[in-house]
């Protein structure tokens, strides 16, 4: 099964994911339908958020990317109806962007990772390599 996700620079060597935060988890949703994706996708740019692109991938593939890289999923099936405040915040793009990113929009690289960073350089890579495989 085909979900749609949200990237950034997509294709590119800089590509990346759109995660929400709740808590300590960070969460890739995954849209059943490509119409609840892009319109997700147009609040993000409305809250000035860069431009995500909407791309569809295989679920399962996701799915371990994201068990491999420390982050939840969450599948928005079609017709989605908010019930509890948990259904609210997945479809409530948050209020603002995280203040650094491993990207920006000219596709250029960040400064490396000092020694205190939890992940080295050639784990980043890795994980990244991992993403693009998905593509």
């Amino acid at each position: 099964m085909h979900v749609f996700v949200l990237l950034f620079n997509a294709g590119t060597d800089n590509e990346g994911i759109h995660t929400i935060e709740i808590g300590d988890r960070n969460i890739v949703l995954m849209f059943e339908d490509e119409d609840d994706a892009l319109r997700y996708a147009m609040l993000l740019e409305a809250q000035d958020f860069p431009e995500p692109s909407v791309e569809s991938l295989d679920r399962t593939e996701i799915e371990e990317f994201c068990d491999e890289s420390g982050y939840d999923c969450e599948l928005i099936p079609l017709n989605f109806r908010p019930e509890t405040d948990y259904d609210r915040l997945l479809i409530s793009p948050p209020e603002s962007n995280r203040e650094s990113f491993d990207w920006d929009k000219s596709g250029k690289r960040p400064e490396p990772p000092d020694e205190d960073s939890d992940m080295s350089s050639s784990e980043l890579d890795a994980m990244r390599r991992k993403l693009e495989g998905l593509l």
